[in-house]
Parts: structure tokens; sequence; C-alpha cells
């Protein structure tokens, strides 16, 4: 007959199985509603918002602008995400994406996304948009956004010598390397418009060991502990799988380190990178151009990781966001209006 600790093993182990399937019915749902649009007209000009009908912690809210003039315009705007008591959680600039000026009729579209923290609370939120139009015409737009809840799983991983030495290392490489990807994610080059269109798992495979948000305790093997948010997904691979490009974009880091060994990342939009951890092989090279689905190289288990896996990381203004979430339409870049 099992221990009183050996069931209550047991019955995590059955919570956080569940908790994985209502994530990916969770996901399954959410990610098929369309999205919800608002037109206001000025003087020349209309303007079509598109904008989410609901999403959840760790998502992100895209504000997509169309804009139709009879005269030749340079709109630009950014949008601060609001609460119901008037509070402003975050806010981000728009930046263009598409300028047809070819027909009667000019049309610029906008677009601009904003990071939502795992820990943001359920209701009904606020983007107000704000919109200049020839630098000088001000207007404005407010949209109602829809946050539902999100469950999170929680768990403890125990790390051995090496991987707690990893952890626990204070030296002024890691710290460089840590800075140089900061600086990294908090480049936002307007002029990085390489795919709005929905993003593809860098690997066919299905079975994750790990999902984006998990809230998670390391126990070092000296007897302490600390606790941190994953933040990405974590494909359980063999050493040596294809590892494939998410979407099209360029390579902005591929390097070896000491966190997480040896790892690409790519940039996509203003602000928005894919991430790729652990590998034991790269075929790509800084500055690279590459396409959805070309190979970056081989997964492995370098840097800190108890086993072979693939770990793959989205930041959208430097913050980690749901990787599932993209792999929509999450910028409305197939919708009608």
């Amino acid at each position: 007959m099992p221990s009183a600790w050996a069931f209550y093993d047991i019955l995590l182990r059955m919570k956080k199985v569940f908790v994985c399937l209502l994530l990916i019915a969770t996901t399954c749902y959410l990610y098929a509603l369309t999205p919800l649009s608002k037109t206001v007209a000025f003087e020349n000009c209309s303007v079509t918002a598109l904008y989410p009908d609901k999403v959840q912690p760790g998502d992100a809210v895209f504000i997509r602008l169309i804009f139709t003039t009879s005269i030749l315009t340079t709109p630009s705007g950014e949008v601060k995400l609001v609460t119901a008591s008037d509070k402003i959680l975050k806010k981000s600039s728009f930046y263009t994406v598409k300028k047809d000026t070819s027909g009667k009729a000019y049309t610029t579209v906008l677009l601009t996304g904003i990071p939502l923290s795992t820990y943001t609370e359920p209701g009904t939120y606020r983007a107000d948009v704000s919109l200049t139009i020839n630098k000088s015409d001000t207007h404005s737009i407010s949209v109602p956004i829809t946050v539902s809840a999100r469950e999170f799983i929680s768990e403890t991983i125990k790390l051995n010598a090496t991987n707690t030495a990893i952890k626990t290392d204070t030296s002024t490489t890691r710290k460089n390397q840590i800075d140089r990807l900061n600086a990294i994610l908090d480049t936002k080059d307007t002029q990085a418009i390489f795919q709005e269109g929905p993003f593809t798992p860098p690997t066919p495979a299905t079975r994750r060991t790990s999902f984006f948000g998990d809230r998670r305790i390391y126990a070092y093997n000296t007897g302490k502990s600390s606790t941190s948010l994953h933040y990405g997904i974590d494909y359980g691979v063999p050493t040596g799988t294809n590892v494939a490009a998410c979407a099209s974009g360029k390579v902005v880091m591929a390097e070896n380190r000491i966190s997480t060994g040896w790892s690409v990342c790519i940039e996509h939009l203003p602000g928005l990178y894919s991430l790729y951890y652990h590998m034991s092989k790269l075929s790509v090279t800084e500055g690279q151009m590459v396409s959805k689905g070309d190979s970056l190289g081989l997964s492995g288990a370098t840097g800190l990781a108890t086993g072979p896996h693939l770990h793959w990381e989205i930041r959208l203004n430097m913050e980690a966001v749901s990787p599932d979430f993209f792999t929509n339409d999450f910028a409305f870049a197939q919708a009608k209006y």
C-alpha cells in the first residue's frame, strides 16, 4: 500500500495531467475565435480597428488599424491598455505594415501589440487608441478587451550539481550574455516587417514536458531553492531532432550561452522575437534571413537541461508571451474587413 506521501505525489501528477488537458482544450477554443471590428469616420478618412474578441493572461492584445483616405496621409499613433478604473497598464506605438497609394483611395495599415502578464486579472479592459494624421489632426478610438481566466501549472524541478552551478552562476560572462540578449529583445525596428501571419511550431512533435507560464520551484542539490516562471514551451524530443523557424524573419542571435546552451533568436516584427534553446547544433548565423520552416539546427540538452528537449519561446516588447497564441492569425493579417 503506498505511503501518504506517495499518494499525495500521485494526486499532484493527476492534477498536472488534468490542467494540461484543460490548457490544450482552452487553447483550441480560444484561438478559433474571429476578431471584432470598429469603424470610425473622420474628415477625409475612415479608420477600421480590428481587435481580439477575448484573450487570456500570457497572451497579447494586437490592434490592427486600416486607414482609407481620399488624400495621401501619414498616420501614426499609440494604444494604451486601461483598466476599468482608468489605470494605464501598458502602452505601445503603432508601426506601418502596409501602404497602398496605387488606387483612387489611399490605404495605410498600422499594427501594434501589447503583451499581457500571466498575472493579469480576468475582466474587461479598454484599449485607448490615440491617432495623429499628417502630424496635426488628432483623433481617438476606444475598444473593449475581455480577458478570461487561465490555469497555470506548478512544478518542482530537482537540479543536480551541474545544473545547480549553472542556475546560480553569477559570473561576468553569464551577466554579459543576459545583457546582450535583453538589448536585442528591447530593440523595436519599425522596418522589421517579416511575417504577420500565423506561426508554426518549430517541431511537429506533440509531447510537451513543460508548458508556458509554469510556476516553477528549482530545488538545488545544496538544499536551497528558487522560484521562477517558465517562459516558453518544452518539447520532449530526442537530441538531433530538426528545429525549424516558426516564422520568417532575421536571425539576430546564434550562439552558445551558459544557461540556454546553443541558442537562436529570430526577429519577426518590431519588438516580436522567437527563441530556441538547448540545441546541439546550429545551422544558421547572425544576420541571416530565414523563411518559415527553414532548419535552424538540431535539438539537444545543452545549458541548463535535465534531459534532451527543445525550448520554444516568444517575446513581445521584451515580455514572454504564449507561443500557442501566435499559431493563430494573431495580427488579423488574414481577416476580412
